[in-house]
């Protein structure tokens, strides 16, 4: 009942309307300098917030905003900006105005592109624009010189621009649950990965990737692959043959070579019957 309440009044504008959504005056600074204003069912950004001017963290999560007002500027220190699970269409440009942003939660909206003004942002290191209408990762992502973490799950792309290996800090890259047919090359050109996920895509072919010497995991679950990728020895794979290593055969013997490259079935008897001698194990 207090959510149906909420959600009708957040269709008045007025002052008094906002007031009951915030669940009162936002008087003070919190002395963590962080404010979080999720889940409040907001379709106006309440200007008040952009009189504390040290706030260095702000959740604007799950509510129903559509713009953000030029004033956000003055909060010159924000660092963390929460704007998932909301209505936007497009990134307001106040954001790139904000010179010390980190990290920016972008996902779960309806996005087609971002603005090239994002690149005027140098210290963002972590980018959210998964659940969006995507169908390229905007060319602007590859000028994020310092970026890190992008996490652009469920989205429609079946690609990735050339210039992504520009990304020389890029740590993580998460992209599972979209239209991938063929696996990501520019990838394989940025040393710095440790992390690749590319599950529920329809990639049936994997490159090598044993020359990432930064690599500790790779997820490519749910593709309809023929075999899981080849990775260094200490690297971590989530999927289907991932107890399997088809760069250590040259190791075996060859007449059991052939059986345990011919099919699943095999592997899968072995995997079994392993767990089945040490209860106690878990397959990764």
């Amino acid at each position: 009942m207090g959510n149906a309440i909420m959600s009708v009044v957040s269709f008045f504008p007025s002052k008094s309307c906002q007031r009951y959504l915030l669940g009162g005056d936002i008087e003070d600074l919190p002395p963590d300098k962080m404010m979080d204003l999720s889940g409040k069912h907001l379709r106006k950004f309440p200007l008040q917030v952009c009189a504390f001017t040290e706030l260095i963290k702000l959740y604007l999560s799950n509510n129903n905003l559509r713009n953000l007002p030029p004033e956000l500027h003055l909060l010159s220190c924000l660092q963390i900006l929460a704007l998932d699970f909301n209505h936007f269409k497009e990134v307001p440009l106040v954001i790139c105005r904000l010179p010390q942003l980190s990290c920016l939660y972008l996902g779960n909206n309806y996005l087609c592109d971002l603005p090239a003004e994002l690149s005027s942002l140098p210290e963002l290191k972590t980018l959210w624009i998964e659940g969006n209408c995507f169908e390229q990762v905007p060319r602007v992502v590859s000028e994020l010189k310092q970026l890190r973490i992008l996490h652009a799950e469920c989205n429609q792309l079946s690609e990735l621009p050339s210039e992504l290996w520009r990304l020389r800090e890029l740590q993580n890259i998460w992209i599972s649950s979209n239209s991938f047919c063929e696996f990501p090359h520019v990838l394989l050109e940025i040393d710095s990965l440790e992390i690749i996920d590319v599950d529920r895509n329809s990639i049936r072919f994997f490159p090598s990737m044993v020359h990432m010497k930064n690599l500790k995991l790779v997820i490519y679950d749910r593709n309809p692959c023929k075999s899981g990728p080849m990775v260094g020895e200490d690297v971590r794979r989530v999927g289907r043959w991932a107890d399997y290593r088809p760069e250590a055969t040259d190791e075996l013997v060859p007449g059991k070579l052939s059986e345990q490259v011919d099919g699943d079935e095999h592997i899968e008897t072995t995997e079994n019957n392993e767990l089945n001698e040490d209860p106690g194990s878990v397959r990764e």
